[in-house]
């Protein structure tokens, strides 16, 4: 109780400003990303001076991620640890909270974070609120993305993608029944022809292109790598020449680019794009769209259209007191009277400037701007390849390659990890890739599906393997008998099917397809299985219901309700 009291003193004091002179101020920096590791790294440099103030970072992992060599990862060009640093070894001085922020409260100046192993309360003061939270992928509206797009925003993200291409070449290398599932296997969509997106879809292409011709029963001619583009050219954010190198190497290497399209919805097998057209696929990955992070979005202070906290050329949040906010999270004026672009060379830069900025208001002394206007832009294309435009010169190539990897090279954190990576990359130019699948999960639980119109959810005699939950939409269901097939059913929202085939353990005995855009929840046999057997009563309500429909003329029945 003491504690309590103490700790609540605290937060009084600092939340009214009373506290003597004498005590440390806290600086709070939320995101451990460029912006918010490098104002945590010149803070600690001040600190080396003086120790008045104390900082606390809160990033939802321990690790910084260097994000420009995040897609070698899906080809294994370099190790999956080679593109993480540990934080603590960055700033040793700071404070580390690995911890999910749940709550900003921007007047008492507190921020309220998840719980760890015990569920009490975790709440810190501040007296300085550093926001570097970056942006997230946001599929919301877009039928079928949350479910089956891969985003690509982090490390766990690649390697989700990496494991689930390694199995797709697996299960292709054996398929031999079915020619679409064939297709889908071997066909890699990737949506957004930004940085991000191109990098990707170069590193897919080069590692399942080399991994073909390893593995028995997969042709090349069989592999089809699309990207997928709204505008008329990729990289928009370079010179045209530039860009149309890009596409022209690209599409030499096999690359389909689709340009002046978008992405309208998918499914478990396609990516539908908004001129109708239908890709086979069971791999589509999406960069875009990216969106303000909901943390910022749930704040009360001042935002521009794109939902972009805005700020003045000193970093400071304009209308708050003390919070400060960078990188893609920000809309941070630049010296040309535009706005700096979201990229990692400007948020360290406006690091430097935030981390000046509060310890003048701290300490006492001028304020400083943000005035830097970028070195240039570096890509990568894969294989030996790239583009830059380094103070208006342009290079494509290898030469730009070359200088990708250099460049990129000095800028990762210490030079342990820089060796680590030098090392990867020179045993690349000799070695082929590893085609090892890392299964890191023991169970999926319940997953969401969408399905478009006309799609079968499953065919009349595939394996049982799972259950489905109708959320929204309908689906007819239809049997074959002697040759002839008729629809027996048409299930809505709150009905269920595929419950007889894993009671009874045998095949579909029906052929279920969706009449309108339908969502469902999905629970797998091994899922259900468990469920069933913890619970005698659930089972035994299935069962009931099965036995009841079995015997009617509709035994397609036995899928619904």
């Amino acid at each position: 109780m003491m504690i309590a009291d103490s700790d609540a003193l605290v937060r009084s004091t600092r939340s009214n400003g009373t506290a003597c002179a004498s005590r440390k101020q806290r600086v709070v920096i939320v995101g451990g990303g460029f912006g918010g590791l490098y104002t945590a790294r010149h803070l600690e440099k001040e600190l080396k001076r003086r120790d008045d103030f104390e900082i606390v970072l809160i990033n939802r992992e321990n690790y910084f991620v260097f994000q420009p060599m995040l897609a070698e990862i899906i080809s294994g060009t370099i190790g999956l640890l080679d593109v993480v640093s540990p934080i603590r070894h960055i700033v040793p001085k700071t404070e580390l909270h690995v911890r999910e922020v749940e709550a900003i409260d921007v007047e008492n100046h507190t921020i309220t974070t998840s719980t760890g192993f015990h569920p009490h309360p975790h709440v810190l003061d501040w007296d300085h609120l550093v926001l570097a939270v970056g942006t997230v992928t946001d599929f919301r509206g877009m039928r079928g993305l949350p479910e089956h797009a891969f985003p690509f925003k982090n490390l766990a993200d690649a390697i989700k993608l990496r494991n689930h291409i390694i199995r797709a070449l697996e299960e292709a290398a054996i398929e031999r029944h079915d020619a679409d599932l064939r297709r889908s296997l071997l066909t890699f969509v990737v949506a957004g022809g930004g940085f991000s997106g191109v990098e990707v879809a170069a590193e897919v292409n080069d590692f399942v292109r080399h991994v073909a011709k390893s593995v028995h029963g997969i042709e090349q001619d069989e592999i089809r790598v699309t990207l997928i583009h709204g505008k008329d050219r990729i990289l928009q954010e370079v010179d045209e020449q530039l860009a149309l190198f890009a596409q022209r190497l690209l599409a030499r290497r096999g690359v389909e680019i689709r340009l002046n399209a978008r992405l309208a919805a998918a499914t478990g097998n396609e990516a539908i794009l908004d001129d109708g057209t239908r890709l086979w696929t069971k791999t589509l990955v999406s960069t875009v769209p990216a969106s303000v992070n909901p943390l910022i979005e749930s704040l009360p202070l001042p935002k521009a259209k794109n939902g972009r906290l805005t700020v003045d050329r000193s970093m400071a949040v304009e209308g708050a007191t003390n919070v400060w906010a960078l990188g893609d999270c920000a809309l941070v004026p630049a010296a040309d009277h535009g706005f700096a672009p979201p990229t990692a060379q400007h948020a360290s830069r406006q690091a430097s400037v935030v981390a000046a900025n509060i310890v003048a208001s701290i300490r006492g002394g001028p304020k400083r701007v943000f005035a830097f206007e970028g070195l240039g832009i570096l890509g990568a294309l894969g294989r030996h390849s790239a583009i830059a435009e380094i103070l208006g010169v342009k290079i494509s190539g290898f030469a730009a390659w070359f200088l990708w990897r250099t460049i990129y090279l000095m800028k990762i954190p210490r030079w342990a990890r820089r060796l680590k990576v030098a090392v990867s990359w020179m045993l690349d130019l000799f070695l082929a890739p590893d085609l090892v699948q890392l299964r890191l999960d023991t169970g999926v639980g319940v997953t969401r599906e969408h399905f478009e119109p006309d799609e079968e959810v499953f065919h009349q005699g595939d394996v049982g393997d799972r259950l489905y939950i109708i959320v929204r939409g309908s689906v007819e269901v239809w049997q074959e008998t002697a040759g002839a097939a008729s629809r027996v059913a048409v299930l809505g929202p709150g009905e269920y099917f595929g419950e007889t085939a894993l009671l009874e353990e045998r095949m579909r005995n029906a052929t279920l397809r969706c009449v309108e855009p339908t969502d469902v929840l999905s629970l797998p046999k091994q899922e259900f299985s468990v469920l069933t057997a913890s619970l005698p009563d659930l089972r035994q309500s299935f069962e009931e219901k099965s036995h009841e429909r079995s015997p009617r003329p509709r035994p397609a029945d036995s899928f619904a309700r």
